[in-house]
This record gives structure tokens, C-alpha cells and sequence, in this order.
């Protein structure tokens, strides 16, 4: 039992280092997540490109109703 136990660390560290291995090794899941992130990446772009384009008409939109709201005084 005891020739067991001092042998526990010497296995985990052999079945860590294949895991790891074999992970490095594996490609297919690496375009998956390559993927992922190129899209993510994209839909944030169009984001920013979306509201570059709309920011100056809402802000024209905005300062009409702003300067609507001015003429109309309290009620």
C-alpha cells in the first residue's frame, strides 16, 4: 500500500503530461475557437461602424426634440 501511494505523484504527473501533450497535439478544436473569436470580433466592428454612421443623425434628432420641448414651456 505504501509502494502504491509514493508511486501516486509519479502517475499524475505522467497522466498530466500526456493530457497535455495530446492537447497540443489535437488541431480540431483550435478553428473552432479561432473562429469564435474572428466573429465576435466582427459583430463588435459592425457595431462601432453602426453607430459611427447614426451617431451624428441622432444626435440632429435629439437636439430637435430638445429644442421642441424648449418652445413649448411649462404646462
Amino acid at each position: 500500500m505504501l509502494q502504491k501511494i509514493s508511486n501516486l505523484p509519479i502517475t499524475a504527473y505522467i497522466a498530466a503530461t500526456t493530457t497535455i501533450r495530446t492537447l497540443k497535439s489535437d488541431e480540431r478544436g483550435l478553428s473552432g475557437v479561432v473562429v469564435a473569436i474572428l466573429l465576435i470580433l466582427v459583430a463588435v466592428l459592425a457595431i462601432v461602424m453602426i453607430w459611427g454612421f447614426l451617431s451624428g443623425w441622432l444626435q440632429e434628432l435629439w437636439d430637435s426634440i430638445t429644442g421642441q420641448a424648449d418652445r413649448i414651456g411649462p404646462v
